[in-house]
């Protein structure tokens, strides 16, 4: 199954459902977008609602759990980081937000979610050296989750300057 799979399939299938971050993969315009909205949605609850160690253990749970995920729905689907596949999309964004969960620029948090949203998909779309690399060159699951994990490092040193410069409003 190499094409986009039916939103029939991908309910009935508990590990298609999570690698398409919910079904938002199956957008058929920017699927890596919409899963990565679908993660904005869950940072802002979790960065509203919950502890941030909490917010941390799911980060860990998704890097984890995400090579073996990854890998799984790719091998189903037919074709290594389909583009349905955006669990990867959560755990990038997941590391850009890391620095705000932590304490930085607690006065607007959602500011910050929407300012991380718009940085990581810059970076996971132009694919910098190495993110590039590890798109093209590390197989299986590990290589589907690497490029997003990478993207989401290179926000980070960006998101802690946005938040230390105060340019963030209070939203």
């Amino acid at each position: 199954m190499s094409e986009r799979p039916a939103l029939a399939e991908v309910i009935r299938d508990p590990v298609l459902f999570l690698a398409t971050g919910f079904g938002s993969g199956l957008s058929p315009f920017a699927p890596g977008t919409a899963g990565s909205a679908v993660a904005l949605a869950v940072y802002i609850v979790a960065v509203l609602w919950w502890p941030p160690w909490v917010f941390v253990l799911l980060l860990l749970l998704v890097l984890v759990a995400g090579t073996w995920l990854c890998g799984v729905a790719a091998q189903r689907m037919g074709r290594h980081d389909h583009s349905a596949i955006v669990w990867d999309e959560f755990a990038g964004y997941g590391i850009t937000m890391l620095p705000v969960v932590l304490g930085l620029a607690p006065q607007s948090p959602v500011a910050a979610g929407i300012v991380g949203f718009f940085l990581f998909r810059l970076f996971d779309v132009l694919k910098p050296w190495p993110v590039s690399w590890a798109d093209r060159r590390v197989p299986g699951g590990l290589g589907v989750m690497l490029d997003d994990v990478l993207a989401g490092l290179y926000c980070v040193p960006l998101m802690v300057l946005i938040a230390l410069s105060g340019w963030l409003p209070a939203i």
